[in-house]
């Protein structure tokens, strides 16, 4: 590993360790939320841009750096935002961050990943170009699959980055919007469990489904031409 390499790793090892070891995560938890909203509401009222772009910046580190906490985070931007402000908010943090782990993924662990695992990624990253988007939104849309893990993952492919981007953001916005919206009436909600319900989870995990359907039609009709 190069000194860049290593600068880079050590940077986001000492940056997390710091989030667990000053329990910052205390911060970002539903109770503390619905504890300092009002606050939050009056800081926004009385200076927006200062309060967005804080916004922006802790929720790009917080998804670049893999740390938990996107869910309140979201439930944040609503409440304190308002629904449509909120989204763009989200959306565009939670891609550019999602962008920089992805990123950091390639940069830093691909290599390693490429040189012991050559062959299996092979077949990978070749059905990746065929297929690379449906696959990638459906691990969006159905929310099964960590977020982060998912970064980090699709940058060890051969995936490319604008291809990752845009599936991201097409893949994320059903459920930023569920929590986003759900935020906007932050007082009705006692548990993160009540945003994301049965029927919630049920319609994300269908559109997953819908994203695959044309994979495996495509390997019908291989078939059927053989």
């Amino acid at each position: 590993m190069n000194a860049y390499k290593t600068v880079i790793a050590v940077a986001g090892i000492i940056a997390t360790a710091s989030y667990f070891l000053l329990d910052l995560q205390a911060y970002v938890t539903l109770a503390a939320l619905k504890g300092n909203i009002n606050l939050l509401q009056n800081y926004y009222a009385a200076n927006k841009p200062l309060i967005l772009a804080g916004f922006l910046a802790v929720y790009f580190f917080q998804t670049a750096l893999c740390l938990p906490g996107a869910a309140v985070m979201s439930l944040a931007a609503g409440a304190t935002f308002g629904t449509a402000t909120g989204l763009l908010c989200v959306l565009a943090a939670a891609v550019s961050g999602a962008a920089a782990a992805f990123l950091s993924a390639r940069y830093l662990l691909r290599d390693y990943f490429t040189k012991r695992f050559d062959r299996r990624l092979d077949g990978i990253n070749r059905e990746l170009a065929e297929q690379g988007f449906h696959y990638l939104l459906f691990l969006r849309l159905v929310p099964l699959f960590p977020f982060f893990l998912i970064n980090i993952a699709a940058g060890l492919t051969g995936i490319r980055l604008r291809t990752f981007v845009w599936t991201t953001l097409l893949g994320i916005i059903p459920g930023a919007f569920v929590y986003v919206n759900a935020g906007a009436s932050l007082a009705g909600i006692d548990s993160l469990s009540g945003v994301a319900t049965p029927k919630v989870l049920s319609s994300l995990t269908l559109l997953g489904i819908m994203a695959l359907l044309p994979v495996f039609l495509n390997r019908g009709f291989k078939r059927n031409i053989r």
